[in-house]
C-alpha cells in the first residue's frame, strides 16, 4: 500500500497539475485579500465591514467558493488515468483494483488537506494584512479566525474525496469535471429557488460547509433575491457531521464503483 501511495504521489507531482494547484491555493487566499481591501460594506448588498463579526465571517465563508479546485483535483485522480490510458498500467501492476483506488483516495486526502492548510494560511494572512492596512481591527479574535480557518480546510478535504468519487463514476474526464462545475455553481444555489426544495440545501456540501463556517451570505442573499425566508442552516457540528458523512460515501463509491467494470478504454 505505501508503495502505491509512493506512485500515486509520483504521478501526481510528475505533471503540472500540483502546480495549478499551488496557484488555485494561492490566488483562493489571495482572493479573500482583495475582498477584504474592497470591504464587505462595498458588496451588493452592502454588508457590515472588517470591524464587525458578520463582515468578518463573510469573507471566511467566501472561500468556500473555491472549494471547486480541490475537488477537480481529486476527479482527476482517476478520470485522467482513463482519458490517457494510464489506467491499464496501473491495473497490471496493482491487480486487486481496491488496492490502487485505496491508495488514491489516501494520497488525495492529504493533497486535499494540504491545499486547504496553503489557501487558508494564505488567505488568514492576506485578511490580516488587508485589516492593517484599512487601520480596523477584525470583528473576530484570531483564534476564531483560525478555528474557522481550520474548519474549511478540513472541508476542501472532503470536497477531494468527492471528487475522486465523481471521477470513478464517470471516467470521461471532461465530463467529471463539468459535472463537478455544474454542480457547485449551478445545482445547489437553483435548489434555493424552489420552495418546498430549498430545504435540503442544508444537508447538501454547499449548505454543510455554510453551516460549519457560519457563512449565511448566499442563502441570505437568495431569499431577499426571490423575497422568501432565508434556508436555515444546520448547526456547526452538524454540518461538520454531514460532512463526514459525505467523505466515508464518497469513499466508499469510489472504491466499489470501478471494481466490476472494465478498464479498457
Amino acid at each position: 500500500m505505501m508503495t502505491l501511495i509512493a506512485a500515486e504521489w509520483t504521478r501526481l507531482t510528475s505533471t503540472r497539475l500540483w502546480l495549478w494547484g499551488l496557484m488555485a491555493a494561492l490566488g483562493s487566499g489571495a482572493l479573500i485579500g482583495l475582498a477584504a481591501l474592497v470591504g464587505p460594506e462595498n458588496f451588493t448588498p452592502p454588508l457590515p465591514g472588517l470591524e464587525t463579526e458578520e463582515g468578518t465571517r463573510v469573507l471566511l465563508g467566501l472561500l468556500g467558493f473555491t472549494v471547486f479546485a480541490p475537488a477537480l483535483l481529486g476527479t482527476n485522480a482517476v478520470a485522467a488515468e482513463y482519458r490517457h490510458g494510464t489506467i491499464t498500467a496501473t491495473a497490471l501492476f496493482a491487480p486487486r483494483r481496491w488496492t490502487w483506488l485505496a491508495a488514491k483516495l489516501a494520497a488525495y486526502t492529504v493533497a486535499g488537506l494540504a491545499y486547504g492548510l496553503l489557501a487558508t494560511a494564505v488567505a488568514g494572512g492576506a485578511l490580516l494584512g488587508a485589516a492593517a492596512l484599512k487601520g480596523v481591527t477584525l470583528g473576530l479574535p484570531a483564534g476564531t479566525v483560525a478555528v474557522l480557518l481550520g474548519r474549511i480546510a478540513l472541508t476542501m478535504a472532503v470536497y477531494t474525496l468527492l471528487g475522486v468519487a465523481v471521477g470513478a463514476l464517470l471516467r470521461n474526464q471532461v465530463l467529471a469535471l463539468l459535472a463537478v462545475g455544474a454542480y457547485f455553481y449551478m445545482v445547489e444555489t437553483a435548489l434555493m429557488l424552489v420552495p418546498g426544495v430549498k430545504e435540503l440545501y442544508p444537508f447538501l456540501p454547499g449548505g454543510a460547509t455554510a453551516a460549519l463556517t457560519g457563512f449565511t451570505y448566499l442563502s441570505e442573499a437568495v431569499a431577499t433575491q426571490t423575497g422568501t425566508s432565508a434556508t436555515a442552516l444546520l448547526p456547526a457540528a452538524a454540518g461538520g457531521a454531514v460532512l463526514v458523512a459525505y467523505a466515508l460515501v464518497a469513499a466508499a463509491v469510489a472504491v466499489a464503483a470501478p471494481l466490476r467494470r472494465d478498464i479498457a478504454r
